[in-house]
């Protein structure tokens, strides 16, 4: 096999370095292929985008990012206008530019069970591997099913043309949104499970700017690096949950989970970072890989091994019901006809995407026990709305709070921490911060009453209506 990779790809910032870049696919220009295409550019490589979707591919072609990351659209920008990254719908044109396949197209959660999807990654490799001229290696990113390479190895051999050798080999993504450039460009590690020594060297060689630098080269069979990234994601999830779980006893025992979990963070064996209590995780990754882990474990035969993550994903569930009954609780047992400002649409600060946002969860179940609901998030609003269209959505805080009888503090965005609360003009001073992440001391200084996950209520004990505020109803 000859793959196209070159170690003289040093750094995008010398590109006389590369000389002839070499040329790689991404199949899949979604979050995952969008941003691994640009940082391979980036790299110095010369890149071509597949994806079905015309419309996603004629802005990404334009330098125009569909969704919001950090660093991200300017990637895409400089380097579609440099030439060096380009996009195609056709799967013919993108099995004669390269024989370097990077397969990043989602694997959602099936709607019929906990397993994900791998629909779209046999599609994908159906589609391509058709029209090899030439030997060529498929290198998965999605996050998939353990046994899915295989599954794909053997479907790339039935549909190779005759005398054209299919390799695959697995390169598991762990981007976080926000950091996701960051996290291409400078990783802590680099996993590849590979089956031949060949598609090893082919990686290593792509890699090499990379792993120049210091990151960690990490070679494992197939079966691993499928499960490496999901595994990853089951133990942060963990973390997460163990936090809420002590955060509901110190509810009951009337501690302050903040402290308590700031205290035992600063055991080196555990450490603060996921360690944060609140309202829980949401996105595109963490729920469904847990779900995913527990089917495929089934599927397998060792479901008992994983039925502590069944709890895991109830905890998590079970935070923003909490955060519901707090706001009704500060409502005076309802919040029909209450005007409620929600603070966060994204399901983490620094995106806005809003895949199972647990802030978006909150609202929508406050608004369907009555309450008139105003969402303002400092990037996610216009895809929350295509989401929730039934929400009101406010162009900024002091809009969204301005006559509220109570705030929800619910995504984390440094613009919320910073609020000067003194400032707001709702009608009650009321706040419950989801994300235990503002500052309580100062917000009760400004007459604020706060309540939070795991915590004692800071403030006064009853907030009156202000006399000059808009009506509530």
């Amino acid at each position: 096999m000859t793959h196209a990779t070159t170690t003289a790809a040093a750094t995008a910032a010398d590109d006389t370095a590369v000389p002839e870049p070499a040329r790689v696919t991404v199949i899949g220009t979604g979050y995952l292929g969008a941003t691994h295409a640009a940082c391979l550019a980036e790299l110095g490589y010369d890149v071509l985008g597949l994806d079905t979707d015309p419309a996603k591919i004629a802005d990404l072609a334009a330098g125009r990012l569909p969704f919001y990351e950090p660093g991200l659209a300017e990637l895409v920008e400089r380097h579609t206008a440099a030439g060096r990254l380009r996009f195609t719908t056709d799967p013919a044109e993108a099995a004669a530019f390269a024989d370097l396949h990077f397969v990043c197209v989602g694997t959602p959660q099936r709607r019929d069970s906990m397993a994900a999807d791998t629909s779209h990654v046999e599609a994908a490799v159906a589609a391509l591997v058709p029209h090899l001229r030439g030997d060529a290696l498929l290198v998965g990113k999605s996050t998939v099913p353990v046994g899915t390479a295989g599954g794909l190895q053997a479907l790339a051999d039935r549909f190779a043309p005759a005398g054209v050798e299919v390799g695959v080999a697995w390169n598991p993504e762990f981007l976080r949104e926000g950091r996701a450039v960051e996290d291409t460009l400078r990783p802590d590690r680099i996993v590849v499970g590979v089956t031949d020594p060949r598609h090893e060297k082919a990686l290593r060689e792509l890699y090499a700017p990379v792993v120049d630098a210091g990151v960690p080269f990490l070679v494992t069979d197939l079966a691993t690096s499928e499960l490496v990234k999901v595994a990853a994601n089951a133990f942060l999830a963990t973390k997460i949950s163990f936090a809420n779980a002590i955060a509901e006893l110190c509810d009951a025992a009337g501690g302050d989970v903040v402290a308590l979990t700031d205290a035992i963070g600063h055991d080196a064996r555990i450490g603060h970072q996921f360690l944060s209590a609140g309202l829980g995780f949401g996105g595109g990754c963490l729920p469904k890989d847990i779900r995913a882990l527990m089917a495929r474990a089934g599927e397998l035969g060792v479901d008992e091994a994983l039925t502590f993550l069944r709890e895991v994903d109830a905890i998590n569930m079970r935070r923003r019901s909490r955060t519901v009954a707090l706001a009704v609780e500060e409502c005076g047992g309802s919040v029909l006809g209450r005007r409620v400002a929600v603070l966060g649409a994204a399901f983490k600060p620094g995106t806005d995407d809003v895949r199972d946002s647990p802030a978006l969860n909150v609202a929508a179940q406050l608004q369907l026990q009555g309450a008139h609901v105003r969402v303002h998030d400092p990037r996610a609003n216009a895809t929350a709305a295509r989401t929730f269209p039934t929400l009101g959505y406010a162009d900024t805080v002091e809009e969204a709070v301005a006559g509220a009888d109570l705030v929800l503090h619910l995504t984390e965005w440094q613009e919320f921490r910073d609020l000067d609360p003194a400032a707001l003009e709702p009608a009650r001073r009321v706040v419950v911060d989801g994300r235990n992440a503002l500052d309580a001391d100062r917000w009760a200084a400004a007459g604020w009453r706060v309540r939070a996950l795991g915590r004692p209520a800071v403030g006064p004990a009853s907030v009156p209506v202000r006399q000059d505020s808009a009506p509530s109803s």
